[in-house]
Order: structure tokens, then C-alpha cells, then sequence
């Protein structure tokens, strides 16, 4: 009877560690543009902007100001995303921003929080975007098309072709 009462609070332990949800993941990306800080900022620093660079983007529509805005992506792919700005450093070249509510269908992800900075690298500029997200599916078993894997790949590829479509428009002298 005793050991009974040990195993069970430890096999209930053991299951609780294994029904935890999801973690959150990350990404990271970055590029290195031949262009001042300050020229780049010009392009990357219009948070409503977005559309005339990242070749996903279709249209963007901004509202509000620097520090409260908005802005409406709709993808070339037929979803629409909102996100809204938490912080806006225009004397730093930051600014960091949240999506409303997700579309799976674009992104695979519940819900993410991102910080897109210039900042001088050398002659030119290195632009950081970084991002915090949770996969499509916050259950448990997710299916593959809405798991981390499937979140980073996403977050991933949306990060590294947005920041070459930057440089080609800030090099390029010219938004797509």
C-alpha cells in the first residue's frame, strides 16, 4: 500500500511533465546592406511601409501613429495578418511589434512578437529581425503542418525573404 502511494504522486508528476503546451520558439535573421544606417531606416523604418520591400506582401495598410500603429499585411497568397506596434525607437532604428489574430494559412503560428533593428556594420548597415512565436497548434499532438517545425520554417523563410527584398529595394535605390 505505501509503495503504491509513492508511485502514484511520481507517475502523476510524469504525466503532468508531459502535458505541458507548447514553448515558445525563435528566430533570428539578419543582412548586411551597403547603404548608411539612415538610409536603410528610411525604407525599413515605415512600419506600414512593409509592402513596398517584402516580396510576400501584396498590400499594407497603416494606421495610427509611430508609437500606437497598426498595419494590415495582406499576402500575395490571398491571408491577411494585423500587427500592432509595442515600441517604436526612431533614434535607436528599432522597433518591435505583435500580431493580432493569426491566420494558418500564411503563417503557421498562434501568435508572435518581432523586433526588426538597423544598426552600422562597417561602411553599410546590418538589419536584425528576430521574432518569438508559438506553433500553429497549441495542443499537445499538433499536426505537422502546425508544429514548431513547421512555425520555424515558416517564421524562417518569411524573416530571410523579407530582409532580401530590403536590401534589393535600399541597393536597388527602389521598392519593388
Amino acid at each position: 500500500m505505501r509503495l503504491s502511494l509513492l508511485v502514484l504522486p511520481l507517475a502523476l508528476a510524469a504525466t503532468a511533465a508531459l502535458a505541458h503546451g507548447p514553448t515558445p520558439q525563435k528566430v533570428s535573421k539578419s543582412i548586411t546592406i551597403k547603404a548608411s544606417p539612415d538610409a536603410v531606416w528610411k525604407v525599413a523604418g515605415d512600419f506600414a511601409g512593409i509592402g513596398k520591400w517584402h516580396p510576400a506582401i501584396a498590400k499594407a495598410e497603416g494606421s495610427g501613429s509611430k508609437e500606437s500603429g497598426t498595419r494590415t499585411l495582406t499576402f500575395k497568397s490571398g491571408g491577411k495578418i494585423e500587427e500592432s506596434l509595442d515600441e517604436y525607437k526612431a533614434d535607436a532604428r528599432t522597433y518591435s511589434y505583435r500580431m493580432g489574430e493569426p491566420d494558418l494559412k500564411v503563417l503557421p503560428v498562434s501568435s508572435y512578437s518581432a523586433t526588426l533593428t538597423v544598426s552600422p556594420e562597417g561602411e553599410g548597415s546590418k538589419v536584425e529581425w528576430m521574432g518569438r512565436f508559438y506553433r500553429g497548434d497549441t495542443g499537445n499532438e499538433p499536426p505537422e503542418n502546425l508544429s514548431d517545425e513547421a512555425g520555424k520554417a515558416a517564421m524562417n523563410t518569411y524573416f530571410s525573404e523579407g530582409l532580401k527584398g530590403l536590401k534589393a529595394a535600399v541597393e536597388g535605390g527602389k521598392a519593388k
